[in-house]
């Protein structure tokens, strides 16, 4: 399975559509999370591992090698993973999905 970027086909789009490969890139198991416990931080892999409870190491190196291709991880000169500058400008975007995410879950709590 190759790199979803901008331009490729991907998931949803033959045409690469920028949206769609993002979509594709951070729909795949573990890819938000690597990207959640990495916001203002570096992490080695062992810590991001642990960070990341669960998850196999085939998983996590897989899932590192897209998002370094994708330009959303970088390592370190100490060998630890952290967003790139375009990377860490991924959560504060998401930050209107997490607050209708709140939201949702407030009605079905109430509902309950």
């Amino acid at each position: 399975m190759s790199t979803p970027l901008p331009g490729r086909p991907v998931r949803g789009s033959r045409s690469g559509r920028p949206l769609f490969a993002l979509l594709d890139l951070m729909t795949r198991r573990w890819t938000m999370r690597i990207v959640w416990e990495l916001q203002g931080r570096a992490l080695s892999y062992v810590e991001l591992q642990r960070a990341c409870d669960g998850m196999s190491s085939s998983t996590l190196a897989a899932r590192l090698r897209e998002l370094v291709e994708a330009g959303v991880v970088e390592r370190d000169g100490g060998g630890a993973y952290a967003l790139t500058p375009l990377g860490a400008d991924l959560p504060p975007a998401f930050d209107p999905l997490v607050a209708w995410s709140e939201r949702w879950a407030q009605r079905h709590v109430a509902d309950s």
